[in-house]
Formats: structure tokens, C-alpha cells, sequence
């Protein structure tokens, strides 16, 4: 029998996409980290949780270099191509400050694991199970198929206990045979918490475990926990006053807002972006790593981005913000809205500034239901094992 005094300790592995993106993410690495803190303080009467972020690489990722991004570039026209060679230096400075990250504010597998390996990462972390999530790692599209690590599919991850949360579809799309490779990877999780609704009916349709909507691990946490990720961050040759444009994909309308607000409230604009040649108007910043970031997020007066995650740190700290359309991330962007009651900032007339005041005491209520719902259902979900 168990001592009322003795505690029972867990370790799982998580496995996302962020470590290998071929462009650093700040949601990718914000949302690991979050789920990693979100674990850790999770106790059940004599249980405790420790997260590792396991270093995977999946097959299709293994030959992407950040360094050398041109080959996978979304945008192939020679003119983006041309500024994204304009702006390595920032992109060099980028990528080492988020590398820096990882191994300073991450506990992060020693070790690197692909497909060769993988199962080696229970006997060397000690791990009790795995956490698949979050981020797009159900989409088929983005990683030519079911990728194991993610789906679950290693024999390791079979064979002990896997759960998935805030998991995304993202944009797959399925045909007959695709769908019944998904009906049996989808029997290798213990639960699975979805970040996007629209496949919860098909999926609970399929499997006799507990399938809920989540909310993205970047809202599990509260603002202070990012706040304290800034604390010793100290800022350079930035203005106290800015509206801050975050762009994950070029948009000349969203461009043309910013310029417009700007000269409206008569400040200045701080690009997180690849079009280098917006320097003689912006002050450009993508060598920003996750700390500079969130201070640029924090103390910015206005943002305006088409980045999911760039929407939720505004929310996280409470800014105004506009947010325009993105291919690939318009649907987690309006359910994310919806959720939330703010369909009106997203941008619809480029020419029209939103300029109202957001009601974040509403906004907070809600954001605390399904705060509390998603903890419940994490919280739940590692005491089954």
C-alpha cells in the first residue's frame, strides 16, 4: 500500500513541431514551453508530473536547414527570395537566440531523436508516457502523411501510455484511403484533445476514448509567467511608444494598415518580418528572439499581425489588435475569435482602422472558462495513467 507521504512521480515526453521548423516560430517554441510548465504544476493528491521536450526530428524535416531557408520557402518569386537573402543576418541572429532558448529555459532531451532512434528515449529519459501536441502535427499536407512521432505510432509510444493534446488538423485534406490510416492511428492515443473543433465529430465518431476541444497551451498559462520570461530583458535602440507589425507571411494590405495607424497616432512601426527592404520606414526586427518578442508584444501600443500566436499574446496581455487573414491559418484564427467574442478585430476593409477599445473583462471571463475546461481535461487525462 501507498503512503499517504509518499509521492508518485511521472515523466512524459512531449513531441511537437518546433525544433526543425525551417523558420523559427515563436508560437512553436511558446507553445511547447507552456505545455511543458503547465504539466509540471499539475499535483494530484500523491502525483506529481515532470514534461520533457524530447528533440525529435521527423523524416521529412530531417534535411531543412534554417540557416539556408531558400529551398523550402513558401513564397518562391524572386523578389521574396531576394529579401530573405537581404535579411540572413537577421535570420542567423534569430536562429541562435531561439537555440539558446531551448537549452536555457527548456528541459530538453540531451539527445536528438528521429526515426531510427526514437524508442532509445524511454530507457534514457525514464519516461512513464508521451504527450503528442500541440501545434499542426495531425496535418497530413504539411508532413507528407502520418507522421509516427506524432501520430503515436513508434512501438514505444504503443505500447505505453500516449495522449495527445491541442492537437491540429490544420488545412489535411483527406481522401477514402487517408481516412482509414487516420481510424487507426487515431487507436494508439489514451485521449485526445483537439485545438480546432471541426474534426471532434469524426474523430469521437471513431474512437471510445474521452476527444475534447482544447485551447492552445499558450493560454493554460497566465500573462505573469510570460512576463517573467522577460524580466531580464533589457531593451535596445527600440522607441517607448511603437505599434508592432508581426508578419508571418507577406500582406501588402496589412503593410498599408500599419502605415496608416501609424501616421494616425503619430509613431513608429516595429516589423518582425523578412521585407528588409521596409527599413527606411520600419524598424526592423526579425533577429527578435522569444524574449524580445514578448516585451515587444507586452509594451507595443497597437498590434497588427497574421500570426495565430501573434493574436494570442496581444490577448495574453491584454492590447488592442487588429489581425488579418493567412493562408494555411484562417481557421484557428476565427475559432480562436469566435471562442473569445472578438470577430470584430479581424480585418475585413483594410482601409477602415479598427480603433475599439477591447473589453478584456469579458474577454477574461471567457478566456477563464475554457482555461479551466482545457486544464481539467489535461489534468484528467495524465491521472489516467
Amino acid at each position: 500500500m501507498t503512503r499517504p507521504d509518499h509521492i508518485l512521480r511521472f515523466k512524459f515526453g512531449i513531441v511537437s513541431y518546433n525544433i526543425y521548423c525551417n523558420f523559427t516560430n515563436y508560437g512553436s517554441a511558446l507553445q511547447s514551453w507552456a505545455l511543458c510548465r503547465a504539466v509540471d504544476k499539475i499535483k494530484i493528491k500523491n502525483k506529481e508530473f515532470r514534461a520533457v521536450l524530447i528533440d525529435y526530428c521527423p523524416d521529412v524535416l530531417k534535411n531543412k536547414n534554417p540557416l539556408s531557408p531558400f529551398e523550402n520557402m513558401w513564397d518562391t518569386d524572386e523578389k521574396t527570395r531576394e529579401l530573405c537573402r537581404m535579411s540572413l543576418p537577421a535570420i542567423y541572429e534569430n536562429f541562435y537566440k531561439f537555440d539558446n532558448f531551448y537549452k536555457s529555459k527548456f528541459n530538453k532531451t540531451a539527445q536528438k531523436y528521429t526515426s531510427e532512434n526514437f524508442c532509445n528515449v524511454i530507457k534514457n529519459e525514464n519516461l512513464n508516457g508521451f504527450i503528442c501536441g500541440s501545434d499542426t502535427i495531425f496535418c497530413i499536407d504539411e508532413f507528407e502523411g502520418f507522421d509516427d512521432g506524432y501520430y503515436a505510432n513508434y512501438e514505444c509510444m504503443k505500447n505505453n501510455y500516449t495522449f495527445a493534446y491541442a492537437a491540429s488538423f490544420g488545412d489535411s485534406h483527406f481522401n477514402e484511403s487517408s481516412l482509414e490510416m487516420l481510424k487507426e492511428r487515431l487507436k494508439n492515443f489514451k485521449a485526445v484533445g483537439l485545438r480546432e473543433s471541426f474534426m471532434i465529430d469524426y474523430v469521437r465518431s471513431n474512437v471510445k476514448i474521452c476527444v475534447e476541444q482544447v485551447i492552445d497551451p499558450t493560454l493554460l498559462l497566465n500573462s505573469n509567467e510570460y512576463e517573467n520570461l522577460t524580466a531580464d530583458y533589457v531593451s535596445k535602440n527600440i522607441p517607448k511608444k511603437y505599434i508592432l507589425l508581426y508578419s508571418r507571411r507577406y500582406n501588402p494590405e496589412m503593410e498599408n494598415y500599419a502605415d496608416i495607424l501609424a501616421k494616425n497616432k503619430n509613431l513608429k512601426v516595429i516589423e518582425i518580418s523578412l521585407r528588409a527592404s521596409n527599413s527606411d520606414r520600419h524598424i526592423m526586427f526579425y533577429e527578435a528572439g522569444i524574449e524580445e518578442f514578448l516585451h515587444l508584444v507586452k509594451n507595443a501600443e497597437y498590434i497588427i499581425t497574421n500570426s495565430y500566436h501573434g493574436m494570442i499574446f496581444s490577448i495574453q496581455f491584454q492590447k488592442n489588435f487588429t489581425v488579418f487573414s493567412r493562408e494555411q491559418g484562417d481557421s484557428k484564427i476565427f475559432e480562436l475569435l469566435k471562442l473569445l467574442d472578438l470577430n470584430a478585430r479581424f480585418c475585413r476593409d483594410s482601409n477602415k482602422i479598427i480603433n475599439d477599445e477591447i473589453n478584456y473583462y469579458d474577454v477574461n471571463k471567457k478566456l477563464n472558462y475554457l482555461r479551466a475546461r482545457s486544464l481539467k481535461f489535461l489534468t484528467e487525462a495524465l491521472n489516467e495513467l
